[in-house]
């Protein structure tokens, strides 16, 4: 059912939601337990749930009406300016093409070609240079608008940064223009609640979609010992929670921020040069060194936005050709675990068409 009905609201006095851990896949289940204790008292900053668990989606596979490009400074190299272009696509799933390497396959979006998680997510096949950097931004529209078959033309593995983060390449997708197919969307699921751990007090839970749900709803926590503190929002992604989330920059301590900029130049795993105090949030301890955004009550949310949507739906995205439903529960993790659980749902056979 496309464009679900949407209710909005904060969480003030609402009943705090209990998950079942089910059955640990990876990690230590002590070590889930106890972070859960934790996870389960903290209080939810921001709510927005649809009123129903349907599909805020289009029964049909969708993809471009036509082709629409974004310019903004490289990622890693800074003064380069780097473009992207999205296109329509008649293949299932998302597929990248390097324009200056005629002579390689394009790249589906897809966890089996996942090269790293350790910084930002890598995406790499056939030859060592065939890779685009930082695709976490980008991939994550796959999942947060619904649009299933989508060609990305780049001309370097270094991506385009903005100050607005990925709410330019949001707009972007409203300018090409979105058409259904003749084909059906198809979905999947988990088999059963399964639950991944970390190794510093960080799970994330995996439940299954029920009752003729279609839809993804993500509980997200965060803890930083910084100013960011502790947050937490529980929502249902349709297109405009995706799309008001999408403006949550990437956040950096004040030190890795310096360190980017310094020594940290010498080095492919931190040389952001493209970083500056607009298009990243800064912090430190006590105070934000660039202006916060996504203000609630004493908090500015911001951070467990970007977490949510940015990174953690960009590893869902990796599910290939297919729509993902059921519900995610993230407390403290990042992207190895991420991709990590990924991975791991399909080497266990645990996803099942719906």
């Amino acid at each position: 059912m496309a464009n679900a009905p949407f209710a909005f609201w904060y969480n003030w006095g609402m009943e705090m939601p209990d998950y079942r851990i089910g059955r640990v896949v990876f990690g230590s289940a002590a070590s889930i337990a106890a972070a859960y204790d934790h996870f389960k008292v903290q209080p939810i900053d921001e709510t927005r749930l649809a009123a129903t668990r349907e599909s805020p989606f289009p029964a049909k596979r969708r993809t471009l009406s036509g082709e629409a490009r974004v310019d903004g400074i490289g990622t890693f190299y800074g003064k380069a300016s780097q473009s992207l272009v999205f296109a329509p696509s008649a293949r299932p799933g998302w597929w990248i093409r390097r324009m200056d390497l005629p002579e390689q396959l394009d790249t589906k979006v897809d966890i089996s070609n996942l090269w790293t998680s350790a910084q930002n997510l890598v995406l790499r096949s056939g030859s060592p240079h065939n890779y685009l950097r930082m695709v976490e931004h980008i991939v994550a529209l796959k999942c947060g608008l619904g649009i299933d078959n989508v060609l990305l033309k780049v001309h370097s593995g270094d991506p385009p940064l903005f100050d607005q983060s990925s709410f330019p390449l949001v707009k972007a997708m409203e300018r090409a223009g979105v058409v259904e197919t003749s084909e059906d969307a198809t979905y999947v699921t988990v088999r059963e609640p399964v639950a991944f751990g970390g190794k510093r007090g960080d799970f994330l839970l995996f439940l299954p979609a029920e009752n003729g749900e279609r839809n993804l709803r993500i509980d997200c926590a965060i803890s930083w010992n910084t100013v960011i503190g502790e947050q937490r929002i529980l929502f249902d992604v349709t297109p405009e929670t995706f799309t008001y989330a999408s403006l949550a920059r990437t956040n950096a301590t004040h030190r890795q921020y310096l360190l980017a900029k310094t020594v940290g130049r010498l080095f492919a795993a931190t040389r952001n040069w493209g970083y500056n105090e607009r298009n990243i949030l800064i912090h430190g301890p006590k105070r934000f060194y660039t202006e916060p955004r996504f203000p609630v009550g004493e908090k500015y949310l911001e951070p467990v936005w970007h977490r949510a949507t940015l990174d953690l739906m960009a590893a869902i995205a990796l599910t290939g050709e297919h729509r993902f439903c059921g519900t995610v529960v993230s407390y403290r993790a990042g992207h190895t675990l991420d991709c990590d659980a990924i991975r791991a749902l399909y080497r266990n056979d645990l996803l099942v068409r719906v």
